[in-house]
């Protein structure tokens, strides 16, 4: 996560790590992970775009959830997933996920942010996969 934190500190807007990261940073057993996850503006997509070697390879089988802008980093140990306006397919319509607190990681030097435990379980809820309800439990523990 180091490699996330330095290709972030320049970003110009909030953003965070979701999903099975954020669940390992407060300090929850995740279960599996393939990836990390992060939300950030389309803004500081842009700009990562820009800098490092980013894919648009999206997983057609996440049909439930799409991103306005969308990119995979592939170089890191774990690959990270970048999405900027992100959203959730919930009742046939698509729901902006937007995140509303913000709590700081710190990895010695670096910043790692993810959403509040509180607000992190709401979220895996409402995605609702089994692996999300899974870590949402997880974290509840």
């Amino acid at each position: 996560m180091a490699s996330l934190a330095d290709a972030m500190a320049d970003a110009k807007d909030d953003w965070w790590i979701i999903g099975s990261g954020a669940v390992a940073l407060h300090g929850a057993d995740p279960g599996p992970m393939s990836d990390i996850d992060v939300l950030l503006s389309i803004r500081d997509l842009e700009a990562l775009y820009k800098g490092l070697p980013l894919s648009d390879t999206r997983d057609s089988r996440k049909g439930q959830f799409l991103s306005q802008r969308f990119g995979v980093w592939s170089e890191p140990p774990m690959p990270v997933e970048f999405m900027a306006g992100f959203s959730q397919k919930i009742d046939g319509l698509w729901r902006e996920v937007k995140l509303n607190t913000r709590e700081r990681i710190r990895m010695g030097d670096r910043n790692l942010f993810v959403p509040e435990k509180s607000e992190l379980i709401s979220l895996l809820l409402q995605f609702g996969r089994p692996k999300d309800l899974m870590r949402a439990a997880t974290l509840s523990e």
